[in-house]
């Protein structure tokens, strides 16, 4: 194959790739280290890598939590776990979707309460990408309800004590 043609499709290729990266990069996890806790019940994260959420601010650091149900205690509360820290710092809320275990945006994610599934703190809220993922799930492990971000407020968190 002459040099030119490889050189060519050498750089077609990582410009593809780059774009990929470049478009996917909303979701990406931040990665927890060894000494990251959860601010709202102080278990260590990284041993709990499928149910790992985090929030990410605005200064780029993120906050780490062991679960969905955690994250969403401290979002709806931040002063109580960090009196300085504001919703208006929060630039990216991230969960992973139970089915393929990859980050997806929390705001845009179906929460199943009740299931018969349990995180690493007891009962949790389940999240799914898609709508249909979460009704099958909440058939297939007898779920209560399923809520989307908003909908999720401290009586619900309340259930799941």
């Amino acid at each position: 194959m002459p040099k030119k043609l490889v050189t060519c499709a050498s750089v077609t290729v990582a410009l593809l790739l780059t774009t990929i990266t470049l478009l996917h990069a909303g979701n990406t996890m931040p990665v927890p280290t060894a000494k990251d806790k959860c601010p709202v019940c102080g278990m260590f994260v990284k041993g709990y890598p499928n149910w790992l959420a985090a929030i990410r601010l605005k200064n780029g650091s993120a906050i780490y939590f062991d679960g969905p149900k955690d994250l969403f205690n401290y979002y709806l509360n931040p002063g109580k776990y960090a009196p300085a820290t504001k919703q208006s710092e929060f630039s990216e809320i991230l969960v992973k979707d139970y089915y393929a275990v990859k980050p997806i945006d929390a705001r845009q994610a179906y929460f199943v309460a009740g299931s018969d599934v349990l995180g690493p703190m007891g009962k949790e809220l389940i999240p799914l990408a898609k709508k249909e993922d979460a009704i099958e799930f909440r058939a297939d492990h007898k779920g209560n309800k399923v809520y989307r971000f908003q909908e999720v407020t401290p009586a619900v968190l309340k259930t799941l004590e």
